[in-house]
């Protein structure tokens, strides 16, 4: 190896985990390298086209249990999936992280609780400019105030929120992370929910931490750079370096202590292709035997409510949500999950649909709906998982499961928006390529023979592998990961900072 460096922290990956570890250690003293294998993305005329944004998504296969392909949904730039997902930022639940019992199981408790998170939920609200309103949801934990105001509803989707209280359901500004304001940036355009921000106005990695943590002189970022192995000690008690190729050239990196914030399937296929006499099943897998297993992404669902008589002109949808049906209550004796507002449905997606009927009449259909995500549990399985064969191509295995509770929920939304005054609804349920909600694969808890991270997700078989994605999630709750992600990095940050 030619090119030697060193640094005390390597972090791996430029999404979330990572940018949020970035900008909390950047006035650590310690010096910090950033390895990203994509580049910034473009502002460009295409961030806001439906049939241009599609060049963003990586060119990758990966394959099912039965040696399928498949394109996932997944993008390898700075800042990650980020740059296109919806910035809708809610808490979990104080039940979220106690266990939830179903039909068909019950989640695994987390190894710290809500009030664990609470004040690094706090600073993460305040690091991502979440706008929200505290007090509107039944099912929400204890909080104060949030920092900034909602993102006021347009007339349409205030008029829906009235009509689902006069049905009795309790719904709510939802918390979204959005330059709005006065002086702020956002111009609620139609493009921000799967779309990257042209103006920058998005509470995304990039643009909230990476960028900010690089005005610090201990920050370095190198993009285009694809970590192709992390190595161990000879006694394989620590990992010692990585090696990359940073734009074509083959580099090695020795650190005091390496960060892994590469996504939920990312993360596993790097410690699995790393392999070695010490660990001849992948990395950090010595003790549980639990790398890649247990990968969850949601129940998802997409509902598109249509009046025929009416137009809707909403420009920026994605403020309204409810949880009525996310705790077991009168009606159910189980969770059903969460329904909220996503970004406004345009005439170019439904060209792509199998459903002749919305090809054939897109621009009347879109001009016409309200658009809901309807999201649910996914519960842990060890057989769903990521691994890599002999030819090294990735592979997710994902078997459904909960799913009457998410088709109850589905059933009842669709009832609640008929009454509400839309009698015409499609109702699409999304497939394994959905990963945007990617979790679970390398767990973190308080044993080591049933997890492989410890509660501040540090590797219980290597301790200077910190993992700071959502693969350390026991559960998937039935909210958007995000927020979760960001508080719990603040926090191993933290740890980092007064122990490491």
């Amino acid at each position: 190896m030619t090119n030697h460096h060193h640094f005390d922290f390597v972090i791996i990956g430029a999404g979330m985990g990572g940018s949020t570890i970035a900008y909390a250690l950047k006035d650590s003293g310690a010096s910090i390298l950033v390895l990203e294998r994509g580049a910034f993305l473009p502002q460009e005329a295409q961030n806001w086209d439906v049939k241009g944004v599609s060049r963003y998504r990586a060119n990758e296969i990966w394959f099912d249990e039965h040696d399928q392909p498949m394109h996932p949904r997944v993008y390898y730039n700075v800042g990650g999936n980020t740059k296109v997902y919806g910035a809708a930022m809610l808490r979990y639940r104080v039940q979220d992280f106690e266990g939830i019992a179903y039909e068909e199981g019950k989640t695994i408790p987390w190894p710290i609780s809500y009030e664990d998170l609470r004040p690094y939920y706090d600073e993460a609200e305040r690091l991502l400019g979440v706008h929200g309103q505290a007090g509107e949801d039944p099912t929400e934990p204890p909080r104060g105030d949030f920092l900034l105001p909602p993102v006021p509803h347009e007339p349409v989707i205030e008029e829906l929120a009235q009509k689902f209280r006069q049905q009795g359901l309790h719904p709510f500004h939802l918390p979204v992370a959005v330059d709005l304001g006065a002086n702020g940036t956002c111009i609620r355009c139609q493009t921000c929910d799967g779309f990257p921000c042209q103006v920058q106005a998005k509470g995304d990695a990039e643009t909230r931490l990476l960028r900010p943590a690089l005005q610090s002189s201990s920050v370095t970022l190198w993009t285009n750079a694809l970590v192709e192995s992390l190595n161990t000690s000879a006694d394989g008690k620590r990992v010692d370096n990585v090696e990359i190729t940073y734009n074509g050239e083959k580099r090695q990196v020795t650190a005091n202590l390496f960060i892994l914030s590469a996504g939920a399937v990312n993360s596993p296929v790097l410690l699995l292709k790393s392999k070695n006499d010490k660990f001849p099943n992948g990395l950090a897998n010595n003790s549980s035997g639990l790398v890649g297993r247990n990968y969850m992404a949601h129940n998802n669902s997409v509902i598109m409510a249509i009046s025929p008589w009416r137009k809707n002109p909403t420009r920026f949808q994605k403020s309204l949500a409810f949880n009525d049906f996310y705790l077991p209550g009168p009606e159910s004796n189980q969770p059903l999950g969460n329904v909220q507002m996503r970004g406004k449905i345009l005439p170019d997606m439904l060209k792509k649909k199998k459903k002749l009927v919305l090809r054939s009449f897109s621009r009347f259909l879109a001009a016409r709906s309200v658009d809901l995500w309807i999201m649910s549990e996914d519960l842990p399985n060890p057989d769903n998982r990521v691994w890599v064969d002999e030819r090294g191509k990735v592979h997710l295995s994902r078997r459904p499961n909960n799913l009457k509770p998410h088709l109850e929920l589905v059933k009842r939304t669709k009832e609640i928006m008929r009454k509400a005054g839309f009698p015409l609804i499609f109702a699409e349920r999304r497939g394994i390529e959905t990963i945007s909600h990617q979790c679970g694969t390398l767990r973190f808890g308080n044993d080591p023979t049933t997890a492989v991270l410890d509660p501040w997700c540090r590797s219980f078989d290597l301790p200077n592998l910190f993992v700071v994605d959502t693969s350390f999630y026991p559960s998937s709750a039935a909210v958007n990961p995000a927020l979760t992600l960001v508080a719990q990095a603040l926090r191993v940050a933290a740890h980092i900072q007064e122990n490491v």
